[in-house]
């Protein structure tokens, strides 16, 4: 089908266009969050490992 008469194209391949970044803005931020996320845990597993290390090195002497 082809659009009616005088219709501005070129508004709705704007509109589509930014809907497509939209959702796409969303998805990044998405996997953005759950890698935060991760990286928290690692570093949280880090700092405990370090702990222990410490406080058994103080036995130790």
């Amino acid at each position: 089908m082809f659009p009616p008469f005088m219709c501005d194209v070129s508004s709705d391949h704007t509109q589509r266009r930014r809907h497509h970044q939209e959702r796409k803005l969303a998805m990044l931020s998405f996997w953005r969050d759950g890698l935060e996320r991760q990286l928290a845990a690692v570093n949280a597993s880090i700092d405990t490992l370090k702990g222990q290390i410490e406080r058994d090195a103080q036995k130790e002497s």
